[in-house]
């Protein structure tokens, strides 16, 4: 049967797929695990063709500019010269959700009402998954379930180019960066952004207590936060970075660790195997949080068992370093209050708070994070 599988995985985001596209990535390494000899064509906006191409999970990945109907119309005429099997669409909107529908796909998997993102895209669906995970990964992995996948989640492991390898280190040299830590200030929405202002603070802490520079990495429109990390980081001298998606993950892949918030360049630098501080304001950790699967390439986290609940997550999801306030669940994504926005919780790879440590202050988990490194830091240099 596996042979004879053929999926068409419908993910054609656009802006904010890079913050999706790990979890989404998860999913689709439940179906390649299952059907290892199955044509499997992943579509997906063209600036994230290379990301998608690095997880080597697709068979083929075609592009489509879903903001162009000239594009969109070739796709669904491409889509049509194929008996395909089925369509995920892992993202549910109407312009993912669309494309299988118009291009005859007989079998179109989705999200039901209840987890779904755009009101109605659930029309164009056959197979209407109402989802019981919390977590977005394993809500996707059980699209991959309905579709015949054994497991709806699995392992997958990013491979970054040589030459943007060697690209990374050059640009490294000239700054004279030998170890370093990312920071990653921006986000799709402005209200899940820590302030500027503190991680310039942050670049001060890593470089006066373990000489650590930092490179602080900015995309599209957030020149402002910038300048305003700049201003508030004293004589710590960060590097600032705004440029393609290859070289980023080579900085990512060397960094000692990332801190940002729920954005793309975080769930990136977790997928590609490095040590994060997840800073979460308006969304919620147990939905989003960085640590509900291990890369292919990391020591995997101990499996549900005898022992109790998976290392990393609690029986309601992952553990918080601080429990800011009660949240009513009014659908996925949901848009903050005003009251929710001033509000940050941490969430961490590194080790667990030291006693005493103030529970109001992000910092508190930043400094167990600083211990850590200053361990690693002090086995390096012995």
């Amino acid at each position: 049967m596996a042979a004879e599988l053929r999926e068409l995985l419908i993910r054609a985001a656009g802006n904010d797929s890079l913050e999706g596209c790990p979890a989404a990535s998860l999913a689709v390494a439940g179906l390649r695990e299952s059907f290892p000899a199955s044509e499997i064509v992943w579509l997906t906006h063209p600036r994230w063709n290379f990301l998608v191409e690095s997880s080597s999970l697709a068979s083929q990945v075609w592009t489509v500019e879903t903001r162009s109907w000239s594009s969109v119309r070739r796709m669904i005429a491409r889509v049509r010269q194929t008996e395909w099997t089925a369509a995920i669409d892992y993202q549910g909107l109407w312009k993912s959700g669309l494309i299988p529908f118009l291009g005859g796909v007989k079998r179109r998997i989705g999200f039901s009402s209840a987890t779904i993102r755009e009101a109605g895209v659930p029309l164009v669906y056959t197979d209407r998954v109402r989802t019981t995970a919390r977590h977005i990964a394993d809500q996707n992995g059980e699209l991959s379930l309905r579709a015949g996948a054994r497991n709806g989640v699995a392992n997958f492991n990013l491979q970054v180019p040589p030459a943007y390898e060697t690209a990374a280190a050059e640009y490294l040299r000239g700054a004279r960066i030998d170890r370093y830590v990312i920071l990653s200030p921006g986000g799709g929405w402005r209200s899940k952004c820590w302030p500027p202002a503190r991680f310039g603070a942050l670049c001060e802490k890593f470089r006066n207590s373990l000489g650590l520079r930092c490179i602080v990495n900015y995309g599209p429109g957030e020149n402002d936060l910038a300048v305003a990390v700049k201003a508030a980081s004293g004589d710590s001298d960060p590097v600032f970075y705004a440029g393609e998606l290859g070289p980023l993950m080579a900085f990512l892949r060397g960094a000692l660790c990332i801190v940002g918030g729920d954005t793309g360049p975080l769930h990136l630098a977790v997928a590609l195997g490095t040590p994060a501080v997840a800073l979460f304001g308006p969304t919620d950790p147990a939905r989003n949080g960085h640590d509900a699967r291990p890369p292919a390439h990391r020591e995997p986290r101990r499996e549900r068992g005898k022992d109790g609940p998976e290392r990393g997550r609690g029986k309601d999801g992952p553990e918080r370093a601080r429990d800011a306030h009660p949240r009513r669940s009014n659908g996925p994504d949901r848009r903050p209050r005003r009251e929710e926005r001033r509000k940050t919780e941490v969430h961490s790879a590194a080790p667990p708070r030291r006693p005493g440590a103030d529970a109001d202050s992000p910092f508190a988990a930043l400094g167990a994070l600083r211990d850590e490194l200053a361990k690693r830091s002090k086995e390096t240099s012995t």
